[in-house]
């Protein structure tokens, strides 16, 4: 276009957004075992399955304890428990990172994962895929140490969204983040 015919003057855009309601917050990352392996401890604790699974643990824990007394006691005691207790207490500890490592393996090949998060939802999009999810879709959340967790509201959380900390831009976006998603979400 050649100037002086018309063209009105372009103005420039701000770069953000401002004011209560427009923040934009981009994260990029590639996923890992120890992202995944956060986000299903985080879903394990407000899913109904995985309080469950403390709840039994617990309770074969007080069984073992029983179990041992009685045989310090010089009581008969029988060893079944123990060995149960031994071998499951530590694959239901561990099972958040197993469940990861296989995660992991379908998500690294999607390759890169950009994420943009408004007030109008969350947009997920990979070397193959883009979706978009509206706040219904996974209406409460929970912050670990490094990430934030999306989850679908049925009692077992099988759908979640990763929000790894460390794929922000800028460390101040984590602060503004949260504020989007306390907006539009319910922390659990």
């Amino acid at each position: 276009m050649v100037e002086g015919q018309g063209a009105a003057p372009q103005q420039e855009l701000p770069e953000q957004p401002q004011g209560h309601g427009a923040d934009v917050v981009e994260l990029e990352y590639r996923p890992a075992v120890r992202d995944l392996s956060s986000a299903l401890r985080a879903r394990r604790g407000v899913s109904k399955a995985g309080r469950r699974q403390f709840w039994v643990l617990g309770a074969a824990a007080v069984v073992v304890a029983l179990e041992c007394a009685l045989a310090l006691a010089g009581q008969d005691a029988s060893t079944l428990p123990v060995i149960w207790f031994v071998v499951f207490a530590p694959l239901v500890m561990l099972s958040p990172w197993l469940q990861a490592r296989q995660v992991h393996r379908l998500a690294e090949r999607l390759g890169t994962f950009r994420v943009t998060v408004t007030d109008a939802g969350v947009t997920v999009a990979t070397d193959n895929s883009t979706e978009t999810l509206n706040w219904m879709a996974q209406p409460r959340y929970r912050e670990t140490a490094d990430a934030f967790v999306m989850l679908s509201p049925d009692k077992n959380a099988v759908g979640f969204t990763l929000l790894p900390k460390r794929a922000v831009r800028a460390p101040a976006d984590v602060d503004r983040l949260r504020a989007v998603l306390d907006r539009n979400l319910t922390r659990v």
